[in-house]
Protein backbone atom coordinates (compact mmCIF):
# COMPACT_ATOMS: atom_id res chain seq x y z
CA UNK A 1 0.00 0.00 0.00
CA UNK A 2 1.58 3.50 -0.76
CA UNK A 3 2.42 5.65 1.79
CA UNK A 4 1.58 9.10 2.38
CA UNK A 5 4.64 10.83 0.71
CA UNK A 6 4.81 8.14 -2.22
CA UNK A 7 3.03 9.13 -4.78
CA UNK A 8 -0.31 7.35 -5.35
CA UNK A 9 0.51 5.63 -8.74
CA UNK A 10 3.79 3.87 -7.47
CA UNK A 11 6.17 2.40 -9.70
CA UNK A 12 5.65 0.03 -12.39
CA UNK A 13 7.39 -3.43 -12.57
CA UNK A 14 8.92 -2.50 -15.80
CA UNK A 15 10.52 1.02 -14.31
CA UNK A 16 11.42 -0.97 -11.34
CA UNK A 17 13.32 -3.90 -13.83
CA UNK A 18 15.21 -0.89 -15.47
CA UNK A 19 16.13 0.43 -12.04
CA UNK A 20 17.55 -2.68 -10.58
CA UNK A 21 18.70 -4.45 -13.51
CA UNK A 22 16.73 -7.59 -12.73
CA UNK A 23 14.01 -9.00 -15.21
CA UNK A 24 10.58 -8.82 -14.66
CA UNK A 25 10.11 -12.74 -13.68
CA UNK A 26 13.03 -11.82 -11.12
CA UNK A 27 11.01 -9.47 -9.35
CA UNK A 28 7.74 -11.64 -9.46
CA UNK A 29 9.88 -14.30 -7.97
CA UNK A 30 11.31 -12.03 -5.25
CA UNK A 31 7.48 -11.00 -4.52
CA UNK A 32 6.94 -14.86 -4.37
CA UNK A 33 9.30 -14.69 -1.63
CA UNK A 34 8.38 -11.91 0.44
CA UNK A 35 11.06 -9.69 -0.12
CA UNK A 36 8.88 -6.94 -1.58
CA UNK A 37 5.10 -6.13 -1.44
CA UNK A 38 3.93 -4.67 -4.33
CA UNK A 39 -0.02 -3.16 -4.37
CA UNK A 40 -2.58 -3.26 -7.37
CA UNK A 41 -3.70 -0.26 -9.08
CA UNK A 42 -7.41 0.51 -10.45
CA UNK A 43 -5.88 -1.47 -13.58
CA UNK A 44 -4.72 -4.45 -11.88
CA UNK A 45 -0.99 -3.65 -12.66
CA UNK A 46 1.54 -4.08 -9.61
CA UNK A 47 2.59 -1.21 -8.51
CA UNK A 48 6.01 -0.43 -5.99
CA UNK A 49 7.26 1.84 -3.74
CA UNK A 50 10.32 3.76 -4.99
CA UNK A 51 12.05 2.66 -2.05
CA UNK A 52 11.73 -1.34 -3.17
CA UNK A 53 14.65 0.05 -5.68
CA UNK A 54 16.99 0.02 -2.85
CA UNK A 55 15.77 -3.03 -1.16
CA UNK A 56 15.92 -4.88 -4.47
CA UNK A 57 19.90 -3.37 -5.64
CA UNK A 58 20.08 -5.04 -1.77
CA UNK A 59 19.20 -8.53 -2.68
CA UNK A 60 21.70 -8.32 -5.44
CA UNK A 61 24.49 -7.34 -3.55
CA UNK A 62 23.58 -9.70 -0.65
CA UNK A 63 23.22 -12.52 -3.51
CA UNK A 64 26.83 -12.03 -5.20
CA UNK A 65 28.72 -12.35 -1.64
CA UNK A 66 26.71 -15.57 -0.75
CA UNK A 67 23.63 -14.89 1.15
CA UNK A 68 20.74 -17.23 0.78
CA UNK A 69 17.23 -15.68 0.10
CA UNK A 70 16.40 -16.65 3.60
CA UNK A 71 19.01 -14.75 5.41
CA UNK A 72 18.40 -11.79 3.10
CA UNK A 73 14.54 -12.04 3.86
CA UNK A 74 15.58 -11.82 7.58
CA UNK A 75 18.05 -8.52 7.11
CA UNK A 76 15.28 -7.07 5.23
CA UNK A 77 12.71 -7.69 8.08
CA UNK A 78 14.57 -5.25 9.83
CA UNK A 79 13.57 -2.56 7.42
CA UNK A 80 10.07 -0.75 7.69
CA UNK A 81 7.24 -1.73 5.36
CA UNK A 82 5.76 1.44 3.78
CA UNK A 83 8.04 3.83 4.27
CA UNK A 84 11.43 4.46 3.24
CA UNK A 85 14.07 3.03 5.30
CA UNK A 86 15.87 5.78 7.06
CA UNK A 87 20.06 5.88 7.45
CA UNK A 88 19.24 4.95 10.96
CA UNK A 89 17.06 2.38 9.64
CA UNK A 90 19.72 1.15 7.23
CA UNK A 91 22.58 1.43 9.95
CA UNK A 92 20.45 -1.07 12.43
CA UNK A 93 20.01 -4.01 9.92
CA UNK A 94 24.15 -3.20 8.31
CA UNK A 95 24.98 -3.56 11.99
CA UNK A 96 23.81 -7.19 11.29
CA UNK A 97 24.79 -7.45 7.78
CA UNK A 98 28.29 -6.37 8.80
CA UNK A 99 29.00 -9.20 11.42
CA UNK A 100 28.27 -12.17 8.92
CA UNK A 101 30.51 -9.94 6.39
CA UNK A 102 33.16 -10.30 8.75
CA UNK A 103 32.86 -13.67 9.62
CA UNK A 104 32.84 -14.44 5.94
CA UNK A 105 35.92 -12.58 5.55
CA UNK A 106 37.77 -14.40 8.35
CA UNK A 107 36.80 -17.25 6.43
CA UNK A 108 38.02 -16.33 2.87
CA UNK A 109 41.21 -15.14 4.40
CA UNK A 110 42.22 -18.55 5.92
CA UNK A 111 41.66 -19.66 3.40
CA UNK A 112 43.20 -17.56 1.22
CA UNK A 113 46.29 -18.61 3.48
CA UNK A 114 46.04 -22.07 3.67
CA UNK A 115 45.10 -22.22 -0.06
CA UNK A 116 48.61 -24.46 -0.86
CA UNK A 117 48.13 -27.11 1.49
CA UNK A 118 44.41 -27.64 2.28
CA UNK A 119 42.77 -26.98 -1.10
CA UNK A 120 43.89 -30.54 -1.97
CA UNK A 121 43.02 -32.49 0.42
CA UNK A 122 40.08 -30.09 2.43
CA UNK A 123 41.81 -31.20 5.51
CA UNK A 124 39.76 -34.23 5.22
CA UNK A 125 42.42 -37.31 6.04
CA UNK A 126 45.56 -37.38 4.52
CA UNK A 127 48.36 -37.33 7.54
CA UNK A 128 50.62 -34.70 5.36
CA UNK A 129 47.75 -32.00 5.39
CA UNK A 130 49.26 -28.42 6.64
CA UNK A 131 46.58 -28.20 9.20
CA UNK A 132 47.31 -32.19 10.58
CA UNK A 133 44.80 -34.37 11.02
CA UNK A 134 45.97 -37.60 12.28
CA UNK A 135 43.22 -40.68 12.38
CA UNK A 136 40.78 -38.56 10.36
CA UNK A 137 39.46 -36.45 13.93
CA UNK A 138 38.18 -34.18 11.35
CA UNK A 139 35.35 -36.75 10.33
CA UNK A 140 34.23 -36.50 14.09
CA UNK A 141 33.17 -32.84 13.43
CA UNK A 142 30.89 -33.46 10.28
CA UNK A 143 30.84 -33.53 6.80
CA UNK A 144 32.74 -31.66 4.21
CA UNK A 145 36.16 -29.80 4.92
CA UNK A 146 35.93 -28.81 8.60
CA UNK A 147 39.02 -27.24 9.00
CA UNK A 148 38.41 -24.70 6.24
CA UNK A 149 34.79 -24.08 7.53
CA UNK A 150 35.83 -22.88 10.87
CA UNK A 151 36.24 -26.00 13.15
CA UNK A 152 39.61 -25.81 14.57
CA UNK A 153 42.18 -29.26 14.77
CA UNK A 154 41.81 -30.64 18.78
CA UNK A 155 45.18 -30.40 20.10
Amino acid sequence: MPQQNEPRAGVSIGVLAGRTGLAVSAIRYYEDQGLITPWRNAGGQRRFLRADIRRLSFVRIAQQLGFTLPEIRDLLAELPNGRTPTPADWSRMGDRFRARLDARIETLQRLRDDLDGCIGCGCLSLPKCALYNPGDRAAQKGEGPRYLMGDRPEI
